[in-house]
């Protein structure tokens, strides 16, 4: 099996990734598709962070749209991402993968609560943690919560795991035929063309930690794997040194 790039990854799967084929909640196939892949990261001597989304179960921003308060429905967002993270910590474990889950709101029946520095301890141990809750605050996405995480735990890499994305697009190829997909982008390029990478607060942070975000599809054959190998698929987005050290 070839080296990898990275040493440390945290890895930011979409609740959507995780209803595979299905057009709501979670695939069983599908965790263990992704067991298996993180399985083979962890084969790689490379310490790996989870962060899990919660559209498959309940998106906030849907249900503020719909008359619901802002501040109550993501914390009911928070809590699918929980569901999500026991439903990944269990295939993890059954892959044979020892596992802790944080959360960031207290939970404390099923998770411990997030520490940095015991996240830390985790990973050097060989351990998988898989971050839940998002940040713990209302109006932030988990996109945010997976930029914030990784510079905490100083992660060399964001992989953001799409659902049947296989990139970031100059315009949506459903829409628009033809579209292209970027092999690179910087992060100004990103901002400033409201190119859906991910929430502007998340890839801003990315930005001034020089953090590297690696876009690319879950349901490609061993993605995650080739990711940390530095294979070049999906696109990369990040600072001019990053990018010309990739090509």
């Amino acid at each position: 099996m070839a080296r990898a790039a990275y040493k440390r990854i945290l890895l930011k799967l979409s609740g959507e990734a995780l209803m595979g084929e299905r057009q709501y909640g979670i695939d069983p196939a599908m965790l263990d598709l992704i067991a298996r892949q993180i399985m083979d990261v962890l084969n790689l001597r490379v310490q790996a962070a989870v962060v899990v989304g919660g559209g498959n179960i309940f998106r906030g921003t849907e249900a503020s749209q719909h008359g619901m308060e802002r501040a109550t429905a993501d914390y009911a967002g928070m809590l699918a991402t929980i569901i999500n993270a026991l439903a990944l910590q269990n295939a993890l474990e059954k892959a044979g993968v020892t596992v802790r889950t944080q959360s960031a709101i207290n939970v404390q029946a099923v998770a411990e609560p997030y520490i940095r520095r015991r996240a830390i301890r985790h990973l050097e141990k060989g351990r998988v943690v898989l971050f839940a809750a998002g940040t713990g605050n209302p109006y932030m996405t988990t996109d945010t919560a997976a930029a914030l995480r990784a510079i905490e735990i100083g992660a060399e890499v964001l992989l953001m795991a799409k659902n049947k994305v296989d990139g970031v697009y100059e315009a949506d190829p459903r829409q628009v035929p033809g579209a292209r997909r970027f092999q690179t982008l910087g992060y100004i390029e990103a901002i400033n063309r409201r190119l859906e990478v991910m929430d502007s607060t998340a890839l801003s942070l990315c930005m001034e930690n020089a953090l590297p975000i690696i876009v690319f599809d879950l349901s490609a054959p061993g993605s995650i794997v080739r990711a940390v190998q530095g294979e070049k698929i999906g696109t990369l987005v990040g600072s001019q040194e990053s990018i010309l050290a990739a090509v």
